[in-house]
């Protein structure tokens, strides 16, 4: 049974969606079988896997709101190594829509529960806000994985995505856990990177990723292209930060399975 990991972080431009391909991808190169899962509205991630995010007949919209099973809804990207349940803006339609349903919490979880088997790894890309959507993916999730940049406005965005994973994990899902803190779009020449940086590793300790998302142009470059950075420039600093995370990831787990952590 896959584990599911949503990453989230209400402040936009922190690399969330980045990191969602490149995790998929890296796990992909690792021979895992894994689901990249949109469901941000600005669709970047389908994007950002080559998926042309406006001429999709059937998204995660009508996986939503139960108009499709899920697997009428996935595309294989043969070429990339693992599939990919699409967005696009039509997905806004979505969160007016689950506010009137008595399980729109569930929606995606009950979703999930049809293909995870078929999955080692279902990576979800929430949307930039505390909404509906986001709520269904914490719902849905094992754990949440939040990138954050090492800026001054970092730590104050985390407090309130904290309280609200607190909230969902009293009310519809008590198992979520935090899979940990990424650093990403990280400077080491910055001052003020490097002092955030050490106040996240002395208040979440082992909780903070030792791999570092360094600053790379291929990394912002590859989505212009439909690749995540691992087949755009496999060689460079961004793409092996990735596969670094990827492996620290699955370390973490192993312990976790073996009772260690």
């Amino acid at each position: 049974m896959a584990r599911i990991i949503a990453v989230a972080n209400q402040k936009g431009g922190v690399g969330k969606t980045t990191t969602a391909v490149n995790l998929t991808a890296a796990l992909a190169d690792m021979k895992y079988r894994t689901l990249l899962v949109d469901l941000d509205p600005q669709g970047n991630a389908s994007v950002g896997c080559g998926i042309n995010a406006r001429k999709l007949e059937i998204s995660a919209l009508e996986v939503m709101q139960a108009e499709c099973d899920i697997s009428a809804a996935m595309i294989q990207l043969e070429t990339l190594g693992f599939d990919v349940l699409p967005s696009n803006s039509d997905l806004t339609a979505a969160e007016v829509s689950l506010l009137q349903v008595d399980d729109r919490e569930y929606r995606l979880k009950h979703a999930l529960e049809k293909i995870a088997h078929q999955y080692a790894w279902i990576i979800i890309d929430c949307p930039p806000s505390l909404n509906m959507l986001t709520l269904n993916a914490l719902t849905a999730a094992n754990s949440v994985l939040i990138p954050m940049q090492c800026e001054y406005y970092a730590l104050e965005g985390l407090a309130s995505l904290l309280e609200t994973i607190d909230q969902v994990r009293n009310s519809v899902n008590p198992g979520l856990e935090i899979e940990g803190l990424l650093r990403t779009m990280f400077d080491g020449r910055n001052n003020l990177s490097n002092a955030v940086s050490e106040q996240l590793t002395q208040h979440f300790g082992e909780r903070v990723y030792r791999t570092l998302i360094p600053r790379n142009v291929r990394v912002a470059e590859a989505p212009s292209h439909g690749l995540p950075v691992l087949r755009y420039d496999p060689g460079s600093r961004g793409a092996l930060a990735y596969l670094g995370l990827a492996g620290e990831l699955l370390r973490r787990h192993r312990k976790r399975q073996a009772g260690e952590v």
